[in-house]
């Protein structure tokens, strides 16, 4: 009896010790496949394989230059890109390039030879037909589309042997102050965005774009000039980005020009955004109301400082959650300032406060199934689960956000979500539609890290959560960024905000919602006015809303003068509108607003996610095919190869498996528990067994 039960003991342990290097044969290949994966990620069309194909210029894209104007709070930007085919054979240039987030683009001319070409702005698809039917025709024919609303996509057809082609850009953006700074940012280049395959964006074609190798640098060249004309001196001017040389007629007037290193630490100043910041005397903002009288409509611009924050007199408990990007592209600089910026974040809360923190990239990690009480053991316990994580997999925020809406909430407790990422994916209307549906009882806001972030995605999921959005470039910001969410949360300087006009007739005014002012953010109203043709515009503009302190109330005089250089507003205004729309479509899904936004976009002359911008030189210069040639992007600074087209995740430098799916891999987790369970089967097996043994002895 004896033998008979260690006999079977001994085949369920060989039973169970085989199954067990199955399921390690299995794990083992998944690890492999996900090698495979990564090195065939590595591959074009994610990194740019270099031809020796005679004849073909693989980097038609010679240089960009940019011509900055800001007069007043308003930048006019001229950005120009030059085109030569240094090969022997006729070529279609593709070239993915970003755009400021604010951006209104409205002009478009392509320069080739003595010749200009004035482009024309056409709805979508037909400006797509009528540029594949002039390259057809051996015409040579440029295209301009706007992917999102701060990636664009220029093409460029039968640029001929020899030829130099240049094509202008030109836009205009409102800078808005914070905290009485002034900033204005150039993206230099477009970050390589996670396509998750359950996004709606999963077929969109420019999310493949190619990338150079890391840490190798774009052939083209770039240059930066700027001039500024404020109506008070301008004081602490400088770029945290790159190397500038600044010349000073006068303290309202100062020309920036790129330095002649140009470089911002170590990488290459062509991979990392241009941000100029800067002040004016007695921190003081451009208050006041700005009026345009067009030959159709007029238009204005109301900017209006805030009251400084009143003290709460007793702030209620806060819960915070921290959702935590750790997939591949945040490895290395990113995810490193992201965890001294939460260290940072998590020193602020009081005692009273409670918190959690989320994990994702592939899938997601709790810190706890609930909120828990900001002890310093609980906050101990958090970084230790991120200093762990290196960076790598996929970016699946979408089933992350679903997973913190999902969070029990107490009615009593005011949440605040906080969101820090680059950005690098394609799913922003998913994102956006999700944080107004199902986190609307959470303030939502947004920290963008890293030398080239997805500003589009990082504004865009503050201004559906009534947030605020802050990006960090370098290290040493975190601390100062961090300190500026404190103070902007403790309490809102204005709630139920509303503006109202008395004595001016105003219409279509943008936004129609204000949302709450937070500490250092000024009111912001565009709309239209009637008045006389030669009649003054008088009246005033009133602001009310409530702080701890009760009803607050701010008057601003209307005073009749009209500024002959404010026809940016017919443009700007336009945008916010088209920018309003698009955040309705996100909400609702499909393309609800196409026709909304297509007319204003042709009305207006504006890029939009539906008009584009086509020209055509109408001779026929050219009989053969064009070779198509898409202009690799260089890695943003700070970027390693891990975010491009997938990566392994890597935990303390232990692989852990690819991360693309939202849960892990239904074959690997089968054997898992399938070799758990006959464990388990195995030990009470043995127990039995040895019991048994021991009362027949």
């Amino acid at each position: 009896m004896k033998i008979f039960r260690q006999g079977r003991g001994g085949r369920l342990w060989a039973a169970t010790l085989l199954l067990a290097g199955a399921s390690f044969a299995l794990l083992c290949g998944g690890a492999a496949q996900a090698e495979d994966s990564e090195a065939r990620h590595a591959e074009s069309p994610y990194f740019a394989v270099k031809s020796s194909e005679p004849g073909v210029d693989r980097l038609p894209l010679k240089g960009t230059q940019v011509d900055v104007k800001i007069l007043g709070p308003i930048a006019d930007v001229t950005v120009t890109q030059t085109y030569r085919n240094e090969g022997q054979r006729p070529i279609e240039a593709r070239y993915l390039f970003p755009g400021s987030t604010k951006a209104a683009v409205h002009a478009m001319t392509v320069r080739l030879g003595d010749r200009v070409l004035s482009a024309r702005i056409k709805e979508k698809e037909a400006a797509r037909i009528e540029y594949e039917e002039a390259k057809t025709a051996g015409k040579t024919t440029a295209l301009l589309e706007q992917q999102r609303p701060n990636v664009f996509q220029m093409n460029v057809a039968n640029i001929l042997p020899g030829d130099d082609v240049r094509v202008e850009l030109r836009y205009t953006e409102l800078l808005v102050p914070r905290d009485g700074t002034y900033e204005f940012v150039f993206p230099t280049v477009v970050g390589p965005r996670y396509n998750s395959p359950q996004g709606e964006a999963a077929r969109e074609k420019w999310v493949a774009a190619p990338y150079l190798a890391e840490g190798e640098a774009s052939p083209a060249s770039f240059d930066l000039r700027l001039t500024m004309a404020t109506p008070l001196a301008v004081k602490d001017i400088a770029s945290p980005s790159h190397a500038i040389d600044i010349a000073r007629a006068e303290d309202k007037r100062i020309a920036v020009r790129l330095g002649k290193d140009a470089r911002p630490g170590n990488g290459s100043g062509k991979s990392s955004d241009f941000i100029l910041h800067y002040s004016l005397a007695g921190d003081a903002i451009e208050s006041g109301l700005t009026l345009f009288r067009g030959t159709e409509e007029n238009f204005f611009l109301a900017m209006v400082e805030p009251p400084k924050a009143v003290p709460a007199a007793a702030i209620l408990p806060r819960d915070y959650i921290f959702v935590v990007d750790i997939s591949g592209s945040m490895h290395g600089f990113p995810l490193d300032t992201a965890k001294l910026m939460l260290a940072h974040l998590l020193k602020t809360l009081r005692t009273s406060d409670s918190f959690n923190v989320m994990l994702f990239s592939g899938s997601s990690r709790m810190l706890a199934n609930e909120s828990v009480p900001a002890t310093q053991a609980n906050i101990d316990a958090a970084m230790a689960m991120l200093n762990q994580q290196m960076g790598g997999g996929g970016t699946e925020i979408v089933p992350a956000l679903r997973r913190i809406a999902a969070l029990p909430k107490r009615a009593d407790i005011s949440r605040n979500v906080v969101v820090i990422t680059d950005g690098y994916v394609s799913v922003e209307r998913e994102v956006f539609q999700l944080v107004r549906q199902q986190l609307g009882n959470s303030n939502v806001f947004a920290f963008g890290i890293g030398s080239s972030v997805n500003r589009a995605l990082i504004e865009g999921i503050a201004r559906a959560g009534q947030g605020e959005a802050f990006v960090i470039t370098r290290v040493d910001q975190a601390a100062a960024q961090a300190e500026r969410f404190r103070r902007m949360i403790e309490a809102p300087v204005l709630t139920q905000v509303k503006a109202r006009f008395e004595g001016l007739q105003v219409y279509d005014v943008e936004p129609a919602q204000l949302p709450d002012v937070l500490g250092g953010r000024p009111v912001l109203v565009f709309g239209k006015w009637k008045g006389e043709p030669n009649g003054q515009a008088t009246g005033k503009l009133i602001i009310e809303g409530r702080n701890a302190n009760g009803l607050q109330r701010s008057e601003l005089a209307v005073d009749g003068s009209v500024s002959p250089d404010a026809a940016a507003l017919r443009h700007l205004w336009a945008r916010e509108r088209i920018a309003a729309l698009a955040d309705e479509e996100a909400l609702v899904g499909g393309q609800a607003q196409k026709s909304a936004i297509t007319t204003l976009g042709l009305r207006y002359g504006l890029l939009t996610n539906y008009t584009s911008f086509i020209a055509v030189d109408e001779r026929a210069r050219s009989t053969q095919t064009p070779e198509g040639v898409d202009q690799p992007l260089p890695l943003p600074e700070g970027v390693g190869k891990h975010a491009v087209g997938g990566a392994t995740p890597v935990t303390a430098g232990v692989t852990v498996g690819a991360a693309v799916p939202s849960t892990p891999e239904p074959a690997v987790g089968a054997a898992v528990g399938l070799m758990l369970a006959m464990l388990l089967y195995t030990l009470r097996a043995r127990r039995r067994s040895t019991v048994t043994a021991l009362l027949s002895e």
